[in-house]
């Protein structure tokens, strides 16, 4: 659909805060779909120097769509903010639930590496590492299945290519993520995202980070199936579809099930709250200085200042100087529809 802008949506809610910004629930006005929209000021944009990662997220996510992702659907601009529109995810993301003290069960865990490994199967596939794979960027569904989230800091690698910047978060980072960036090593590739996933199967099941093993271990199965996902050395981990199908651990799995979302989740949230940070609302409508609810008449008051096309043209300016242009002027289009490239105007 072309022509997609702000006012082509509902607020409902705000429900989270992000890399890219801020989350809140939306409805699109003529088809009264739910979706979730993350929406970050241009200005902040500039002032911490992130709009090289926006660009980068922008594009990765308009050439990917899996089950087990987080799918972008729309985004846009106007002169305050840029927009992105994803699916909806009501189960809340897995750090909340951690804090939540949810016990999860082993099979729960185990559903949960079986479907981030075929997202991780996938990125692969189209050449990226997504570098930050965390409880926090992992959303459930309303069936409690899982989603990965979050590519701001996601690259794109082809063939014989190595990575070599310090990204992530630090808990979860492989160890030659780091050498690479201390001693100058020859970098990484895709396995450090299934060392991430190791660290975080581990947290899940076992409520800390498996630096520090105790006494109470899982059963045997389970940590060799860890001890191959956090193997030091690359090259002997686990990293690749394949691998994490060869485990013994895993044998039972109907891997065709698992894509077809037919395996049912052993923990769904409650479908009668909203898994999240209750302050983020309050935040939005008392704290926040312009509130994306009052957008519309915040807009329709700035065009009858006089001052407002000189605002207007310095935040463009400064944007068009940076690594990639920038589209200009109210709700002139950013990137419309599922797999259409953003427009530089």
């Amino acid at each position: 659909m072309d022509g997609v802008n702000f006012d082509h949506f509902q607020i409902l809610r705000a429900i989270g805060k992000g890399s890219f910004g801020k989350v809140c629930i939306v409805q699109k006005r003529d088809t009264e779909k739910m979706y979730a929209m993350k929406y970050m000021n241009k200005q902040q944009c500039i002032e911490r120097d992130e709009v090289r990662n926006v660009f980068r997220e922008l594009e990765i996510l308009q050439e990917i769509e899996h089950v087990f992702l987080v799918n972008l659907w729309y985004s846009f601009q106007d002169e305050e903010d840029m927009f992105m529109v994803v699916d909806l995810l009501l189960g809340g993301d897995l750090r909340y639930h951690l804090q939540q003290n949810v016990q999860f069960t082993e099979e729960t865990v185990k559903l949960y590496i079986c479907e981030m490994a075929l997202a991780l199967d996938y990125l692969r596939s189209q050449h990226i590492i997504h570098r930050d794979v965390k409880p926090d960027n992992i959303l459930l569904d309303e069936q409690g299945h899982a989603h990965l989230t979050d590519f701001n800091i996601a690259t794109i690698i082809r063939d014989g290519e190595r990575a070599t910047a310090l990204a992530g978060t630090k808990p979860y980072m492989a160890p030659e993520i780091f050498h690479s960036f201390v001693n100058g090593g020859t970098g990484y590739s895709f396995e450090v995202d299934w060392w991430s996933l190791g660290v975080m199967a581990y947290e899940l099941l076992r409520g800390w980070r498996p630096y520090d093993i105790h006494s109470s271990n899982p059963v045997e199965s389970l940590i060799q199936l860890f001890s191959t996902l956090l193997t030091v050395n690359p090259e002997h981990r686990f990293s690749s579809l394949m691998d994490i199908q060869t485990s013994s651990y895993l044998s039972s799995v109907i891997w065709d099930d698992v894509c077809e979302k037919k395996v049912e989740a052993g923990f769904v949230p409650n479908k009668g709250r909203l898994h999240c940070d209750p302050t983020f609302e309050l935040e939005e409508m008392i704290l926040e200085s312009r509130p994306l609810h009052k957008k519309k008449k915040r807009l329709a008051k700035n065009k009858s200042r006089d001052n407002s096309k000189d605002s207007s043209q310095s935040v463009s300016a400064a944007l068009l100087s940076g690594p990639q242009q920038w589209a200009t002027g109210q709700n002139q289009q950013w990137a419309t529809g599922r797999r259409t490239n953003f427009v530089l105007l």
